[in-house]
């Protein structure tokens, strides 16, 4: 009897157990059947989908939203392979989404990973094709083709930089390089010999230079003083006023009628050129004059010398009287 009901008491045991799991498997798989999903598709074309699974998760813009159903090679073009993806109702999927594939962690594993999309573009309906993007294997394999084209670039141009003729010519640069330093140095050598030899000419140029400095800047001094003066000058009452003056002169001309004045300056100079010219005939007239009266006044002095001379001789011819023949005092009654 003990025996017995060990045996019934474990009987409900394992038949209770194997209810509740029976129950649970039931629950999660009806859970899982009954849920309602949308199931979108994508294509990838000549892309490794390698460490991608099915379960694996779909995440929207970091957000999970589902998870990978099934993965397939598309039996009517072998270089595809198709990812059904199984997302949360009123997932919003644009038409212009992408799907990248990302990997997750350094474990290798990769996911699905929708970006993109514009708010004016219209909603991709379930059953349909996301558009695929890009994968970072393939950036990663890109960026390491385009390192390897530069590298192999870098290493041609090192092959041709380290050629014979180029190093043949680096060779002569370096020869021509050290030609030139020794030259240099024989040329400063040079030099300093020179300035040592003329320090005393160089003092001497050096101290004319300086005095010509300070005439410079003497004649400098003295020309702004210049300009100075003829800035006072032409900025002050004198200039203003001389220009007012030829202002006026220039309006009296202008207002007064120039036509006029000269035939007024006309007529005077002809007026003038008579007067002179009468003159002229009175000056010719009066000389003639003048030659006649120097004439008799000649021969007056001439009589009256005579006549001193004979009363020198005769004091009496004073009370007898003389007459003289062509005296000028007859000339002057004539």
């Amino acid at each position: 009897m003990k025996n017995r009901a060990q045996k019934i008491r474990l009987g409900i045991f394992v038949a209770t157990g194997a209810a509740i799991i029976i129950i649970l498997m039931v629950f999660f798989t009806a859970r899982q059947l009954l849920e309602r999903k949308d199931t979108y598709f994508i294509s990838f074309q000549e892309i490794s989908v390698s460490g991608m699974e099915v379960g694996s998760p779909v995440r929207y813009l970091g957000i999970r939203v589902g998870s990978i159903s099934d993965i397939q090679i598309n039996p009517e073009d072998i270089t595809s392979i198709i990812v059904e993806l199984s997302l949360k109702p009123g997932t919003p999927v644009k038409e212009d989404s992408k799907a990248d594939i990302v990997t997750m962690g350094i474990t290798g594993l990769k996911s699905i990973e929708i970006r993109g999309g514009t708010n004016e573009s219209a909603f991709l309906k379930p059953g349909g094709f996301i558009e695929p993007g890009t994968s970072l294997a393939d950036e990663i394999t890109g960026k390491a083709e385009v390192i390897a084209e530069k590298a192999e670039q870098v290493l041609n141009n090192l092959l041709r930089l380290t050629s014979q003729h180029n190093i043949d010519k680096i060779t002569g640069m370096v020869d021509d390089y050290t030609r030139l330093a020794n030259n240099t140095d024989r040329t400063i050598l040079s030099l300093d010999t020179i300035i040592r030899e003329n320090r005393a000419n160089i003092r001497s140029t050096v101290h004319a230079a300086n005095l010509v400095t300070e005439n410079l800047i003497a004649s400098t001094n003295l020309i702004q003083s210049t300009v100075e003066q003829i800035n006072a000058y032409a900025t002050g009452d004198s200039i203003s006023q001389i220009i007012g003056n030829l202002r006026e002169i220039t309006h009296t001309i202008n207002e007064s009628n120039i036509k006029q004045l000269i035939e007024d300056l006309a007529i005077l100079a002809q007026h003038t050129q008579q007067l002179l010219i009468k003159v002229d005939d009175d000056i010719n007239r009066g000389s003639q004059y003048l030659v006649e009266s120097q004439s008799l006044l000649k021969s007056t002095l001439r009589n009256l010398d005579e006549a001193s001379r004979k009363i020198n001789r005769d004091p009496s011819l004073l009370i007898r009287g003389s007459r003289t023949k062509d005296s000028p005092d007859d000339l002057l009654r004539d």
